[in-house]
């Protein structure tokens, strides 16, 4: 996956306004901080990802928007699996009303089994309060030449439980950074299947102090 400055800064710009327009029209509270989906809308922009996944567990968010703006500028696709089926029709008319209907696929069900139907996902971003977010993370399809997870609202779960790269130790070569932006995220890329024997894997943190 080749990074592309010119669809990074597009897709950051465009992020930048559609939110911008939403929350004037709205005035609801950001479900998640704007810098962060800014900055998930770009990376998936600029590492061209055609088949970008979303695992929400609070429906339609405003990274949504900024997934399927990184879609639309890569040309791509961008699934976001919902756990309910009513979740789906309700937001359906908001996929419309953005005109971003030929850019979103809805979905619902259980994650874990509905991911089995997509193939060689390039980006996918896997709400943490799914309560399954490390089962799932074994089942994805990723694709071989190489792909980005990012694991949202971390913070809590890495408090309680085993952080999601250590999970997948010994299975792919990867990378991954901790990230104390929004609630919490994970970054973890993963390298070409063919390499994955000659590197273990990188983890880092990085924080912020005032």
């Amino acid at each position: 996956m080749e990074w592309s400055p010119q669809d990074a800064m597009k897709a950051y710009l465009q992020t930048l306004h559609l939110c911008k327009v939403q929350n004037n029209e709205e005035r609801k509270t950001k479900v998640i901080e704007p810098r962060c989906i800014e900055f998930l809308s770009a990376l998936a922009a600029g590492k061209r990802a055609r088949l970008i996944v979303q695992v929400s567990a609070e429906g339609i968010t405003p990274l949504t928007i900024a997934l399927a703006v990184a879609a639309k500028q890569t040309g791509g696709q961008l699934v976001c699996i919902l756990p309910q089926r009513e979740q789906v029709e309700k937001s359906r008319a908001w996929v419309i009303g953005n005109d971003l209907e030929d850019v979103i696929e809805l979905d619902y069900g259980n994650p874990c089994e509905v991911i089995d139907k997509y193939m060689s996902i390039d980006f996918a971003v896997i709400d943490c309060k799914f309560e399954d977010h490390l089962s799932l993370s074994k089942m994805m399809k990723l694709n071989p030449t190489g792909a980005v997870v990012v694991v949202a609202n971390n913070l809590k779960a890495m408090r309680d439980r085993v952080p999601f790269v250590e999970v997948l130790e010994g299975e792919h070569r990867l990378e991954s950074v901790t990230l104390p932006i929004g609630e919490g995220m994970e970054l973890i890329r993963f390298g070409s299947v063919c390499k994955r024997q000659t590197r273990r894997y990188k983890r880092f943190h990085v924080t912020f102090e005032n």
